[in-house]
């Protein structure tokens, strides 16, 4: 069962030109997209998703309304939903296990939309852009393929990748959007930024950065996000990265170092710090192996709560 445009199984084996010449209208679509303002999204009602994370809800969830994610250079921010239970999921995807990744939050949607007699699948992709080692066009291709093997019909419906995103500046090439968001109650995806990226922002980021697979970090049934348990050893070379003067951790640490966002250094160091400070989480952070569970307050914000009142 393929993947879809306008009821057309997408041929995989064209150029994504010529796919996007074959469906015009996918290209309107991204203009239209690119074209908006990024929005400043304020954390209540927010689930932020990082890197190679994945959070899938629905639109009866009275704590979360809007899931997004950015920070997206070379990576691709993927809205997948089912148009009939609302089921909505978004992950952000760097291409570490494309495949895999796919069919889980394809298993996480499905979970939500079994009972749902009408409706179809809905894929969204945006991110990426004409990085100089083609990352994103490599990615934007896994993504595709992926979908394409699943089980089930998925439409594609949204197509904002790599050069769809891209801009020129001085022979330089940057994304145009970096990271989106969904309203899961409508079903709306619009450009976004996020000031507040929590709770336990360099905790995920130390994860991610240690090699994890992707991650569900929501219980949409219980309305909890829940971080861990994770477990890692002493990152390697941690003093010698935290010596580097920032044009060295750009060089080294990114996948696309002259398109990255401002903060992006800033965000590094905090997360190698981190990591020099937790280098067995499993004392320092998980001595009990239990997760840190959060919920929303009646302010609409992230509070943690004990596991023993759970």
């Amino acid at each position: 069962m393929p993947l879809l445009v306008n009821g057309a199984r997408v041929d995989l084996a064209r150029s994504t030109g010529d796919m996007i010449r074959a469906h015009p209208h996918l290209e309107e679509k991204a203009k239209l997209l690119r074209s908006q303002p990024a929005q400043i999204v304020e954390p209540k009602g927010l689930l932020y998703v990082q890197q190679r994370e994945f959070a899938v809800t629905t639109p009866k969830d009275g704590s979360v309304s809007i899931l997004g994610s950015d920070d997206a250079t070379t990576c691709h921010i993927v809205v997948l939903r089912h148009t009939g239970s609302g089921a909505t999921c978004l992950t952000h995807c760097d291409g570490s296990d494309t495949e895999a990744e796919v069919s889980l939050i394809m298993s996480s949607v499905k979970s939500f939309s079994s009972s749902t007699g009408c409706g179809r699948l809905e894929v969204h992709l945006v991110g990426g852009f004409n990085d100089d080692r083609q990352l994103s066009q490599k990615l934007t291709n896994q993504l595709l393929r992926a979908f394409d093997l699943q089980p089930e019909d998925v439409h594609l419906v949204t197509f904002c990748v790599t050069e769809l995103n891209d801009r020129e500046e001085q022979d330089i090439h940057f994304p145009i959007i970096y990271g989106i968001a969904v309203n899961v109650k409508t079903a709306e995806i619009f450009p976004a930024t996020f000031p507040v990226k929590g709770p336990d922002e360099d905790l995920r980021s130390a994860h991610t950065l240690t090699g994890a697979p992707l991650t569900n970090i929501y219980d949409a049934k219980t309305e909890q996000l829940r971080i861990g348990p994770y477990f890692w050893g002493p990152f390697p070379h941690v003093d010698f990265w935290l010596e580097q003067d920032d044009a060295q951790i750009l060089q080294n640490l990114s996948t696309s170092p002259l398109a990255e966002p401002p903060h992006f250094v800033s965000h590094i160091r905090s997360t190698l710090t981190f990591l020099k400070e937790h280098p067995f989480p499993s004392r320092s952070l998980f001595p009990d192996r239990k997760p840190r569970i959060y919920k929303k307050n009646e302010e609409g914000l992230w509070e943690q709560v004990c596991s023993d009142k759970i």
